[in-house]
């Protein structure tokens, strides 16, 4: 997962709304959002190679997701990250105690940001940090760097979602979530991975032909625990696959 925008206003009518993309290589074998068999208390899509997740929902308004830290640079991890929010769906630990662990065991994964909620709160940890966060009621941003960091995609999927609060629908998320619209060479952020691909990694929405967005995910949760969930499926330069639509 490569983007998420998010508003938490737990005494709201719809006390978390999440906009997200996972932009990964199409040749990277998974399964759209789906309710998992072995745990059909969870709702999620599926990395077929390591067997985590990039973002879902399990029992008593659990909720996870989290994006990559690019760094070039970085070692690689053990551990895939995607077991990060599998764990915590799948598992019945307090959210103190699941971070506990996760802060204690970051050394194993590549950088990442972790959320991690319920219906009364939301946390955020960064690998490069030292402790979880517990956020406060506001409009954020992750990208693959560290919360609300002004990339040029993040600032447009922000404010994207901060005018379809007023009703937010799933296709209004998920339409904020196809811009592909690349920012100005002077706006780019420097990772390490070369202008080029720093240009193409700049949109909301990615596609080239062999890495993109490759799911488009739409989640809004009510007050009484309900949620609503729309998946859409990409493949190479950014052809439609499919879409999935939950409610529970």
């Amino acid at each position: 997962m490569c983007l998420i925008v998010f508003a938490w206003q737990p005494d709201h009518a719809q006390p978390l709304i999440v906009a997200a993309n996972r932009d990964e290589f199409y040749a990277r074998p998974s399964l759209p959002l789906a309710q998992w068999p072995e745990a059909p208390h969870v709702y999620a899509g599926r990395d077929l190679e390591a067997g985590g997740t990039w973002l879902g929902v399990g029992v008593n308004g659990r909720f996870a997701a989290l994006t990559n830290i690019r760094d070039p640079h970085q070692p690689p991890g053990r551990k895939s990250r995607g077991e990060l929010v599998a764990r915590f769906l799948t598992g019945d630990l307090s959210i103190d105690d699941y971070l506990t662990d996760v802060v204690a065991r970051s050394p194993e994964y590549g950088g990442f940001n972790l959320l991690v909620g319920n219906k009364n709160e939301l946390w955020h940890f960064n690998a490069r940090e030292t402790e979880a966060v517990m956020l406060p009621p506001g409009l954020y941003g992750l990208s693959n760097a560290g919360l609300d960091t002004p990339w040029p995609k993040l600032l447009r999927a922000k404010a994207a979602l901060s005018e379809v609060l007023g009703d937010p629908q799933p296709q209004a998320l998920l339409a904020l979530l196809s811009d592909a619209q690349t920012a100005p060479f002077a706006e780019l952020p420097d990772t390490g991975v070369g202008l080029a691909t720093e240009a193409l990694l700049s949109s909301v929405f990615i596609a080239s032909q062999s890495y993109g967005t490759r799911a488009s995910t739409a989640l809004i949760v009510q007050a009484d625990g309900a949620r609503h969930l729309v998946e859409r499926s990409f493949g190479p330069y950014g052809g439609h696959l499919g879409e999935v639509e939950i409610r529970i």
